[in-house]
């Protein structure tokens, strides 16, 4: 089995026709998908994705693009909106630096509220960076002295330094199709160098699908090319990597239930 572990099923890309796309993840052995909301706003409409399936959780949060229009939260406004069953993470948050659609004092802002927010949720706090490694080390580093939190560099684009230094604090790297792409040597050398208890898997639907999907939409049944590149770049067996990228999702997303023996084989 394996787990998408951050896509966007609200958007319009995937949600004119949510019930094959979800049916055909389940088909491919996705056992559980990470709906992840972007603005406070939409937040219930991602919410009632993740109540309609038994399979599919959601996030609360708000992407780094939004932080200049969405602010008027804090801390505590999210840990109100992640006091919910079918809510699990902290995000998507952090800094991008290369649109700069948002003030960086203001995604600097939003980005330490989401992590006081983890902090005192437990829940995992999702990280977006792009063109910010300085600043997202250094407000990593910043805040896990202010206490423990815990969570993730998803759709990891980075450095390996990034990653070693994100490991080291702590978090985990989640890998989406970009690992599978030509011009991404560093991605690929960065991610074989993870320790496999910190690897996790994504497709970032409905963007950067996989080879061999290149260029089309991307929906939660492709990660399944990407979980086999990570196979190769980490020396474990597709089966084997399948099963340890479970595993840590289940460890870092504590708040969602393991799966009963049987389910989420595929038929």
């Amino acid at each position: 089995m394996l787990v998408d572990s951050h896509c966007h099923l609200d958007f319009p890309e995937l949600a004119a026709e949510l019930d094959d796309v979800v049916a055909r993840a389940r088909r491919a052995g996705v056992g559980r998908m990470v709906t992840i909301c972007t603005r406070l706003d939409q937040f219930e409409r991602v919410r009632a994705i993740a109540e309609r399936f038994p399979d599919v959780y959601c996030s609360v949060g708000v992407h780094p693009h939004e932080a200049g229009d969405d602010w008027g939260y804090d801390a505590a406004t999210l840990v109100a909106l992640a006091d919910h069953p079918k809510v699990v993470g902290i995000g998507e948050t952090g800094l991008d630096y290369y649109y700069e659609h948002s003030p960086r004092e203001a995604q600097q802002r939003s980005f330490r509220a989401h992590i006081a927010a983890a902090r005192t949720t437990g829940l995992p706090v999702i990280v977006h960076t792009r063109d910010a490694e300085p600043d997202t080390v250094a407000i990593l580093e910043e805040e896990r002295a202010r206490g423990p939190f815990r969570g993730l560099i998803h759709c990891f684009s980075g450095s390996p330094q990034l990653a070693e230094k994100c490991v080291a604090l702590g978090l985990s790297i989640s890998l989406s199709g970009i690992v599978t792409f030509k011009k991404a040597e560093a991605v690929r050398t960065a991610a074989a160098r993870v320790p496999h208890d910190r690897l996790l898997v994504e497709t970032d639907a409905p963007y950067l699908a996989p080879v061999p999907h290149r260029g089309k939409r991307n929906e939660p049944a492709f990660v399944v090319h990407t979980a086999a590149v990570a196979a190769q770049l980490t020396g474990l067996a597709p089966e084997a990597l399948a099963e340890r990228t479970t595993e840590n999702f289940f460890a870092l997303f504590a708040k969602v239930p393991r799966l009963p023996a049987g389910e989420g084989e595929t038929p």
